[in-house]
């Protein structure tokens, strides 16, 4: 059931990610809202998001009734649609299931060492998941990360990092769900 709940969040994020960074075709409404989308600001369906930019608010009415995208610099603190890219170096710490015109909103945070993230959120380099709250990011679940050092207990899917491996398994470890002792390799 947990791996279930986890796969259906990442293949719903996935699926709304590939809709919104796909490529555009055919009208030249579509064609000027690709070379606004170089800058940002308003941008219809199908128009890919440039690096380093996410999308922030959603006009039902825009494009003609196809529904427009507000894509915005990245910024620590920032409130983004659901189905918008995370950039590199960033996590989901909130959930509003009513945000964005009501699709849904996440709040973006750089990552850093303690910080709870929603389930669903990438696990940024040199980092691992210790704890898990079920009830956590507005009922969806939520990860504790932490930077990895010798001798952190880490759950299940959790990245390990390069340097470092799994040894001794306690069940009571990561709220129930089961822990690894990671050492440096």
């Amino acid at each position: 059931m947990f791996r279930g709940r986890i796969a259906a969040i990442v293949g719903a994020v996935a699926l709304l990610a590939a809709v919104f960074t796909g490529t555009a075709t055919g009208t030249s409404a579509a064609a000027d809202s690709r070379a606004q989308a170089a800058v940002g600001g308003w941008t219809c369906p199908g128009v890919a998001v440039p690096p380093g930019y996410v999308i922030t608010m959603f006009d039902r009415n825009g494009c003609n009734g196809a529904g427009a995208w507000l894509q915005q610099p990245v910024r620590d603190g920032i409130w983004t649609c659901a189905g918008s890219p995370i950039v590199s170096g960033y996590v989901i710490t909130m959930y509003d299931r009513n945000g964005c015109s009501g699709i849904g909103a996440w709040f973006h945070k750089l990552a850093r060492d303690g910080i709870w993230t929603c389930a669903g959120s990438p696990v940024v380099s040199g980092y691992v998941i210790t704890n898990y709250d079920r009830n956590g990011c507005s009922g969806i679940g939520a990860w504790f990360h932490q930077l990895v050092r010798n001798g952190i207990w880490t759950c299940p899917y959790s990245p390990i990092p390069a340097g470092y491996r799994s040894t001794t398994y306690d069940a009571r470890g990561c709220s129930g769900l089961g822990a690894w002792l990671t050492v440096r390799a």
